[in-house]
Formats: structure tokens, C-alpha cells, sequence
């Protein structure tokens, strides 16, 4: 899930052109009521331990910001400012998605190589860790717990009571490791964080780079406070306005599209591992082997493999895509020999609380989206559903674990599905890949559709989650519309690169 760009028109304070702190700023004057801090905000740049090249700095915010005076937590952030300064154009605040991914490190040791040379030279690149990830307060949970999961594929009402029970002991758990920031993970938090941001840096206007969950958090930024946005990119949209048994069966049509893309490829290139056999039929078979317990874990030949973690490890392939990895990969676990071995069981020492590990995911998800199987019987209608739709993947691995996981949460959440409502804001780029894995290319075409006049919808012809950098089409879409706000024509598509149609040698 993931891009959104916003950048300012504002020129910095020399102060802040020099590298001093960033200057306090007076917030009672900004934002709606329920987003005003009573305290006033700064960031202390200084250069971070491990590239003196970037600053990083952090500010301090409220946990709850309906009680703005309450307990508080410390926002991570880092920046690369620009290196043409004399033509700098504003900010451009990043959010590399997840829901936890570390804006942190992305800007550290990523967006060098991510952003191309004009954008670094007239943008400070900012980004920083969303609340609950990184480190903003991560929400941290029970290694021993995590461990002690149960499938999140049940097979009968008993089985999806041990479910809920198991979701229901680690959310308590987490939150106790956690604290408060537990309970307030939401994009709707982060959106507020963000403005906070905005309002540290002193700048009237932003630019946003948000991708595949980060675009949730520029949408409703967009929402919020759409007059505060100079220029926004998002690449791999989300939909927020999907229920449980469009989301899930989407995500499970998008993934297993993923997967006829890599059998085509196979079909046509002949350094495929797999070229010239029929890969679906291997595949299947692969998938029943380790049904059967008889796949070994290349890494720890000890243990079998399940059909699930064959799946999530294509899935994550599908995202660059890497399919001459992933060919290479089924190739070597069908050549194995058929051999009963022991599939991998959850650690089942009770009561293990330490160490623990930073587990953001749910926490976040669970708040944003109202998806609650209530019985197996709603479970298992889902659950068909989703493996219609793929019957190779056997649905969408990510998204059939991410709504495993809230079942037995508290039915209210933070902040639920709705429409997207944009009506004080600028032109928005929303871009997207036609066969991404995970985020399907009609929740662009969806939510581009709820807010015709303010978005434009570039599509990529090709395969992966990424958009900004699959060849010079989509850069300099993104680039032009960032640098000098010109923004395509609506429908415009962007062909898929050479890689992705011709048959390798």
C-alpha cells in the first residue's frame, strides 16, 4: 500500500535556511478547534548520527488531540534540504506507506536514489515516522505471543473462537507495551501530526509524496486541510470507502492478476527458471505439497514451508516485480524431493512477555478500517469469496492476514470507511500501476471517480506496487507536476517498460 506530494510557496526564515532550529510557532490560531495545541512547537534540527548530511529532529504533539493538553509523545523526523537553495520551492513531506513504514529512514538512506536530481535540488525532502512506528513511541507487542498465533484460516467456529480470543489477548498486550499511542494509531491522528508539522516548519503551504498507504494519509490530509497543499502525489491509491467483501475480494483480484502477469512473463522469456513448463500446473502442485507438509524451507531445511509463506514470499516479489527471483524460487522447492517434514507450529511457552517487538500494522489498520467478521460463518463467506477471486494465490496473503487480525476488536474504530469528500484543495496527482499486487487499480479509478474535480489519474501500463520511478514517463509526470505544477491530462497512461514486454534471452 502507498505516494502523495506537498510542497510550499513560503519562503523560509533565514534561521531556517541556515540550518538553525526551526522557529517556534504560536498554534492557537491554527487549525479547528480539536487540533490546537496549547503548547507551543519547534523542531531542533541537528545533523543525524549516521549521515551528518540529513537533520533530524523531533516535535512533540499530543497523544489524543481531543485533549490536546494531555499525555504527549515525540514525533521522529529527518530532512535533506535542498541543494539548490536559491530556487528552493518549499517542503515536500514524505510517507513511504505500510501502514509502518519509517519515514525516518527512508529519507536517510532512500530518497538520494528515490527522488531525481531536480527534485532534491529545490525540495527539502521530509519525512518522518508516523505515531505508533519507528521512532515515534512504536506500538510494540510480546515476541513470545506473536509467536503463538493460530491460522488465520479456521475451519470451524471453534477454531475462529480461538481466533478472537488470541487478537483479544495480544491487542491487550500491545497496548500495555505501548502506552496510550495504542489507541490513537489512526490516519485521522496522523493527518492532525502532520499539520503539526506543517505549522513547526512555519510554512503556510506543503507539498506531499505520499505511496500506497501513505495515500491515505494525503487524501484525508486533502480532506482536512486541502487549502494548506501546494502540490500532492500519490502513488498506489487506496480506497476508504470500500466494506469488508469488496476490499478483500479486490485485493485477492489484483494479486492473483499479479500472478498471470508472472506466468506470461515466464511463458515469453527464456531465462525464466520456469520457461517452457506450465507454470500454473507447477505451482498448484507446489501449493499441495506443502499442504501436505512436504516442502522444506530453503533457509531452514529443518522446517516445512506452508502454502501461505509460499504465497506472502510471491506476493512480496510481485512488488518490484522480481519474477526472475521468484521463478528461480519455485523452481528450487518443486525440485525437491517429496519428504514428510514437521510445518512450522506457533511457540506455545505461556505467558512469554519478553523481548518484545515493534508491531505496528494492526494497531493502525484496525482503526481505519470497521471490518469485523462477527462468526465463521461470516468468516468463511468472505473467505470464499476472496479465493474465487484467486484461486492460485488463494487470495490476497497481506490483506487476508490484515482483517484476520481485527477480528475480536471492539466494533467502533477511530476512524471509519467513508467516501472521500475533497473540496478546498488543489489539483491532486494520483498514480498508479495497472497490475499492482495489492492495491487493485480501481481503488485509483474509485477514488479518483469521488473526486473528479480536484484529482488527475495517471495509470502505468505495468506490473508492480511502485509508480514514480518504473521509467522516464512516470518521473517526469511526477517531476513537472511537483516542480512547476503542471499537471497531465485527465485518462493519461504511461506504456510499461521494455523489461516488463519483450522475452529476455
Amino acid at each position: 500500500m502507498q505516494s502523495l506530494y506537498g510542497a510550499l510557496i513560503g519562503v523560509l526564515t533565514a534561521g531556517l535556511l541556515a540550518g538553525a532550529p526551526t522557529p517556534i510557532v504560536e498554534t492557537a490560531d491554527a487549525g479547528p478547534p480539536d487540533t490546537r495545541p496549547t503548547a507551543r512547537e519547534f523542531i531542533d534540527w541537528k545533523p543525524c548520527a549516521s549521515d551528518t548530511a540529513a537533520e533530524c529532529g523531533s516535535l512533540r504533539l499530543p497523544v489524543d488531540w481531543a485533549r490536546p493538553t494531555g499525555e504527549k509523545f515525540d514525533l521522529a523526523l529527518a530532512r535533506r534540504k535542498a541543494t539548490d537553495p536559491d530556487r528552493r520551492v518549499g517542503v515536500l513531506l514524505v510517507n513511504p506507506g505500510g501502514p509502518g513504514e519509517q519515514g525516518v529512514e527512508f529519507v536517510r538512506n532512500k530518497a538520494t536514489a528515490h527522488f531525481s536530481a531536480d527534485i532534491q535540488k529545490r525540495f527539502d525532502v521530509i519525512g518522518f515516522d508516523p505515531r505508533g512506528v519507528g521512532r515515534s513511541q512504536p506500538v510494540r507487542c510480546s515476541r513470545g505471543l506473536l509467536a503463538q498465533q493460530p491460522s488465520v484460516y479456521p475451519r470451524n467456529q471453534a477454531e475462529f473462537a480461538e481466533l478472537v480470543s488470541y487478537n483479544r489477548a495480544l491487542r491487550q498486550d500491545c497496548r500495555r507495551h505501548s502506552g496510550p499511542v495504542f489507541d490513537h494509531a489512526d490516519t485521522l491522528s496522523v493527518v492532525r501530526d502532520m499539520d503539526a508539522i506543517r505549522r513547526a516548519l512555519g510554512e503556510k503551504k506543503i507539498n506531499y509524496f505520499g505511496h500506497s498507504y501513505g495515500t491515505l494519509i494525503g487524501q484525508q490530509y486533502a480532506e482536512q486541510f486541502g487549502d494548506r497543499i501546494r502540490a500532492m502525489a500519490l502513488t498506489a491509491n487506496m480506497d476508504h470507502s470500500l466494506g469488508a467483501r469488496d476490499f478483500i475480494v479486490s485485493s485477492a483480484a489484483t494479486a492473483e492478476d499479479s500472478f498471470h502477469q508472472f506466468v506470461q512473463w515466464c511463458d515469453r522469456t527464456r531465462s525464466c527458471a520456469l520457461h517452457g513448463r506450465n507454470v500454473t500446473v507447477v505451482w498448484d502442485a507446489l501449493l499441495a505439497k506443502a499442504d501436505r507438509g512436504e516442502v522444506r524451507d530453503p533457509q531452514s531445511p529443518h522446517r516445512g514451508l506452508t502454502a501461505h509463506e509460499i504465497t506472502q514470499y510471491a506476493f512480496r516479489a510481485f512488488y518490484g516485480p522480481d519474477w526472475e527471483r521468484l521463478a528461480s524460487y519455485v523452481a528450487g522447492l518443486d525440485a525437491q524431493e517429496p519428504r514428510a517434514l514437521r510445518l512450522p507450529q506457533p511457540d506455545a511457552r505461556p505467558g512469554a512477555t519478553e523481548p518484545t517487538d515493534p508491531t505496528p500494522f494492526h494497531a493502525v489498520f484496525c482503526q481505519d478500517w470497521r471490518i469485523r467478521a462477527k462468526d465463521y460463518r461470516e468468516y468463511a463467506k468472505l473467505t470464499d469469496a476472496e479465493l474465487r477471486a484467486a484461486p492460485h494465490m488463494r487470495g490476497s496473503p497481506r490483506m487476508h492476514t490484515a482483517i484476520a487480525g481485527c477480528i475480536g476488536w471492539p466494533d467502533e474504530v477511530n476512524n471509519p470507511q467513508h467516501r472521500l469528500r475533497i473540496t478546498d484543495a488543489p489539483t491532486i496527482l494520483m498514480s498508479h500501476a495497472l497490475h499492482d499486487p495489492a492495491n487493485n487499480h480501481a481503488w485509483a479509478t474509485n477514488a479518483h471517480r469521488q473526486t473528479r474535480r480536484t484529482t488527475v489519474l495517471l495509470t502505468y501500463e505495468g506490473s508492480g506496487h511502485s509508480v514514480y520511478n518504473r521509467n522516464t514517463c512516470t518521473r517526469k509526470a511526477v517531476d513537472d507536476y511537483l516542480l512547476e505544477l503542471k499537471v497531465p491530462p485527465h485518462g493519461s497512461r504511461c506504456a510499461a517498460t521494455v523489461s516488463e514486454t519483450t522475452a529476455g534471452q
